[in-house]
């Protein structure tokens, strides 16, 4: 399966697409009291899934396959709920990647053994990336050829401010610097840093040009762009990227989350128009838009 670009037929595989699962949505009713789960579709004016991960799967398989995407990564975005990406892999191993947010101060390497990619929020559950849990988690990912998913700077998630719930996160732990010495020690797990570093760009950059297992992934719009004093555009985010890190270790993501809205093809097609017009080869668009996941995949 192919998806059209400028280059042509392009095979896409987003690394980084959240699985709002029905329990993820449980758990957050259980964050505010008098919270239901059909007060939940109302305010924010989404539909929730059905209480089986294998049918919210085959929902975003069928979305996949209108948008012509090949695979595509899912996140369990809260802690405990690697079980329902577990699930969609068992239903649908040709086609998605377990990810699943970890807390590494309260978590069982057992429960983990069908994940892909633990993930980290050090700002979301407040530690530091170099507490010894964390170090627990990066030993997993080497025993284990995995990844770590490691969201740095800015965090915001729409989904609890429509809601009305708090979002204490604490942006002291957010820095990409802060893998440097833990992504030293572990030179054969991939790091793989979402949305450019959130707002720390030029510190994902330093990082990830003193550590060659740290990979860069474009997801989601990224509004931090007006947090630069440069002014920064999408264009001249990708060709510092490209100068600095190369195009081996950049992973196109959409940072897909929600229906009706589905996949978000826009994502797709604003970074594809800003690297042809960089004038990104066939090949390299094949690297990050679909190749460089699926090697670390293959791991």
């Amino acid at each position: 399966m192919q998806r059209d670009s400028p280059w042509g037929p392009l095979a896409v595989a987003d690394a980084h697409l959240h699985f709002f699962s029905h329990r993820f949505f449980s758990i957050l009713a259980a964050q505010k009291p008098g919270l239901s789960l059909d007060q939940i579709s109302a305010q924010a004016g989404i539909h929730l899934p059905p209480a089986e991960p294998e049918k919210l799967a085959a929902a975003w398989s069928h979305e996949l396959d209108r948008h012509h995407v090949a695979r595509s990564v899912l996140i369990a975005s809260v802690p405990g709920d690697e079980g329902s990406v577990a699930a969609a892999v068992r239903a649908y191993p040709d086609r998605f990647f377990a990810f699943a947010m970890v807390n590494p101060r309260m978590w069982s390497p057992e429960s983990f053994k069908p994940v892909h990619v633990a993930c980290l929020f050090p700002a979301m559950q407040a530690y530091s990336l170099h507490e010894e849990c964390v170090a627990a988690v990066f030993e997993w990912a080497e025993e284990n050829q995995r990844a770590v998913f490691v969201h740095c700077g800015v965090l915001s998630v729409g989904l609890r401010a429509k809601l009305g719930l708090k979002s204490a996160f604490d942006m002291r732990f957010s820095n990409p610097i802060d893998l440097h010495s833990i992504a030293l020690a572990h030179p054969d797990v991939p790091i793989l840093i979402p949305h450019f570093g959130a707002g720390y760009f030029r510190e994902a950059l330093m990082v990830a040009d003193l550590c060659p297992n740290i990979y860069l992934d474009t997801s989601s719009s990224n509004s931090w762009m007006r947090y630069q004093e440069s002014h920064l555009d999408l264009r001249q985010v990708f060709r510092r990227a490209l100068d600095v890190v190369g195009p081996k270790r950049l992973l196109f993501g959409s940072d897909s989350s929600l229906f009706p809205w589905g996949w978000r093809h826009q994502i797709f097609d604003d970074q594809a128009t800003a690297l042809y017009e960089l004038g990104l080869s066939t090949a390299d668009a094949r690297a990050i838009f679909g190749e460089n996941l699926l090697r670390i995949m293959a791991r």
